[in-house]
């Protein structure tokens, strides 16, 4: 009777093909409208979490959101080609990420403004950190939420040495390479004081980078006076004021109203675009909170655990 009931089954799920499954993929954006009135609309873009290009995955490893750069793209791209939209207000909550994400990022919002003339004010939520900041001085303005903490400029790298450790469990590397500094920043040995020097001297270039992009962003500050506050240490809402490194302490409603009147409209619709089955119903529906970021936890294969140097703009307490 059970192999009857197996043989049935089997017949009707696998040879009929009664059964399918809808899997769900990444859908198109959508604009959402959350507030205010008008013709014109001011639009709100998120950079949330630790930055760096990775798909985002459910646990059957299905997509559930695209890369963060083809995203943000992918919104800029839709409010060049919308005309009503004057202005974005770019939330940033973030600590930070890897410097080449962080780098197009803040090359896509320049040539958006470039391309279109339009303006883009950063509001400074929970944490702007390092990468964070470097995204947000890519904007026109830059207000900052009163209890935010930003700076961190500079640049760090995470190199793991497990020599020691496979010593004691009587495993040895046996590493065959065409030169000495091939595998250079392996974990499965000490690094020479050569290799160091070759990996300050990318982070010193990388370092001026970001000094650049500052520089390049906030006007009012000059290189001596950056230099001097550049050392990777972060800063209150009001320090970062004093320092020049935003333009003023406000709630994200005041940012909304900077960005208004930067474009030169009185009155906005305020819009946020989104994929199918979200819900955002006013200007704090999308923000997701970084929280702690914990270098153990974060997906060890694609961050920081893969083997070799990973250079990030990050701060990391």
């Amino acid at each position: 009777m059970k192999k009857i009931i197996f043989i049935t089954l089997f017949t009707v799920f696998f040879v009929q093909g009664c059964v399918s499954i809808n899997i769900p993929r990444v859908g198109p954006l959508t604009e959402h409208i959350i507030g205010g009135k008008g013709a014109d609309k001011v639009l709100i873009m998120d950079i949330s979490g630790v930055i760096w290009d990775k798909e985002e995955q459910d646990l059957a490893g299905i997509r559930t959101m695209p890369r963060m750069t083809a995203r943000i793209r992918e919104e800029l791209d839709k409010a060049s080609e919308d005309k009503w939209v004057k202005a974005v207000v770019l939330r940033v909550n973030s600590p930070g990420g890897v410097v080449t994400t962080c780098d197009i990022i803040n090359h896509e919002l320049k040539n958006f403004k470039k391309k279109t003339g339009k303006i883009i004010v950063a509001e400074l939520m929970d944490v702007a950190a390092s990468g964070g900041y470097y995204i947000a001085a890519a904007s026109d303005r830059i207000i900052a939420h009163p209890t935010n903490i930003t700076g961190s400029i500079g640049v760090v790298a995470y190199k793991v040495n497990a020599s020691g450790l496979l010593e004691k469990i009587g495993i040895t590397a046996e590493t065959i390479k065409s030169g000495d500094k091939k595998d250079l920043g392996s974990p499965l040995r000490p690094m020479t004081s050569e290799e160091r020097d070759i990996l300050q001297g990318i982070i010193d270039g990388l370092y001026g980078r970001f000094l650049d992009a500052v520089m390049d962003g906030r006007k009012k500050i000059t290189k001596e006076e950056l230099q001097r506050i550049a050392d990777g240490r972060i800063y209150t809402a009001e320090q970062a004021l004093r320092l020049k490194l935003i333009d003023r302490i406000g709630y994200f409603d005041d940012a909304i109203e900077v960005a208004k009147s930067e474009a030169g409209i009185k009155d906005a619709t305020i819009i946020t675009y989104a994929r199918p089955g979200s819900y955002r119903n006013n200007i704090y529906s999308a923000w997701d909170t970084p929280g702690i970021v914990n270098l153990v936890n974060i997906d060890a294969g694609t961050f920081i655990g893969s083997p070799g140097v990973r250079f990030m703009y990050l701060w990391t307490p």
